[in-house]
């Protein structure tokens, strides 16, 4: 699927595409060096379309490119992360 354009929505705290007329987000709070990931939305209608696999790799790669660790608080990402060890060097130790 070709998505539209991914979002960094500052004033919401989130990322986010618009995909036929509806709003698919992964939502974050800023921490010196640390990103935490701790919700991920698609609605129900894009449900099955990638959508929430391209937002979680689009905010893993931001975090990669801004050297941010993250912490997975959605599950959505934790497991994203388990699925795509490659993120792991990433995660916030606890």
């Amino acid at each position: 699927m070709n998505l539209p354009p991914i979002e960094l929505n500052e004033a919401e705290q989130r990322f986010e595409v618009r995909v036929d007329g509806l709003t698919a987000f992964v939502a974050f709070r800023r921490f010196p060096g640390v990103i935490d990931f701790f919700h991920t939305l698609v609605p129900p209608e894009l449900g099955g379309r990638g959508i929430g696999s391209a937002l979680a790799r689009h905010v893993l790669d931001y975090a990669t490119e801004h050297r941010l660790k993250v912490i997975p608080s959605c599950e959505f990402i934790a497991a994203y992360i388990a699925k795509h060890p490659q993120y792991l060097p990433l995660v916030q130790a606890n």
